[in-house]
């Protein structure tokens, strides 16, 4: 292949581990998404003034109750999601990889997701799984941004593609009908990945994955987001309803809009 050696290395690891993590392509655009955070909390949560943004995003758990836990998201979700600029700003502290990986030719996930994990809130807990098992293109990764530093049971997991490979062999009789029998039978094998506030993790979401309680002191502030080859096979997912192309060459938007004269 026709690749540089620091590229070749890079899909190594994330071809080995299932994941890599890396400091931010951009550090200027992931400053710029925290500020737009720390905004918004500012505006909703006036108690918060005068503290600094690490300490309230590490801390919203003595200002947001459990109970308001899932109201809160999915208002801030939604205000990210109509910031303009904002997108292009989560694709930025990526790019680099992203090119190594997938490609330069990419389509996006449409909309952010947000995940705010309380400690000892089990409300909030996500069952191993993996997405193609539901209906998602083996050709998407996951681009995963903490606000905060991510460590412990702060953080996600995710089963290596190796162990991966084991399961596939044993899968019928390790899940057994049950997501948590499923995790009981790998929970020594999956890998707890460290993410700290200026990395980025970039993961195939086509490995078993989720999190469990948070029994760290902190809570956990991490964004999500699929990207994908344009031209590569999608999944119950598609382009125009969950993706839209966000980097297409100029061969490839001639191509798409080339038509043959008409000889009738």
């Amino acid at each position: 292949m026709f690749i540089t050696e620091a590229e070749k290395k890079l899909s190594e690891e994330y071809l080995s581990h299932g994941y890599i993590v890396r400091p931010v392509d951009d550090i200027e655009a992931l400053d710029w998404i925290r500020n737009q955070f720390e905004q918004l909390i500012r505006d909703a949560l006036p108690e918060a003034e005068g503290i600094d943004v690490e300490s309230i995003l590490n801390n919203i758990h003595k200002y947001v109750a459990i109970s308001e836990l899932n109201d809160f998201r999915l208002k801030v979700i939604h205000a990210i999601n109509t910031i303009d600029g904002f997108r292009e700003m989560y694709y930025r502290v990526a790019r680099k990889y992203l090119e190594i990986l997938v490609g330069n030719e990419l389509a996006m996930q449409i909309r952010i997701n947000l995940s705010i994990q309380l400690p000892q809130d089990d409300s909030s807990l996500l069952p191993v799984h993996s997405d193609v098992w539901s209906g998602d293109s083996p050709f998407e990764v996951v681009v995963w941004l903490p606000l905060v530093d991510c460590y412990g049971s702060k953080a996600m997991y995710l089963l290596p593609p190796k162990n991966y490979a084991e399961l596939t062999q044993q899968f019928r009789a390790k899940a057994n009908g049950s997501s948590e029998k499923l995790y009981q039978t790998i929970k020594e094998e999956v890998q707890w990945l460290e993410v700290r506030y200026g990395e980025v993790l970039i993961f195939d979401q086509g490995l078993p994955h989720g999190n469990r309680l948070n029994e760290e002191i902190e809570t956990r502030w991490s964004m999500n987001c699929r990207f994908k080859g344009v031209f590569t096979p999608y999944g119950d997912k598609k382009i125009g309803e969950f993706f839209e192309p966000i980097t297409l060459k100029a061969a490839s938007q001639k191509g798409m809009s080339y038509r043959l004269p008409d000889i009738t």
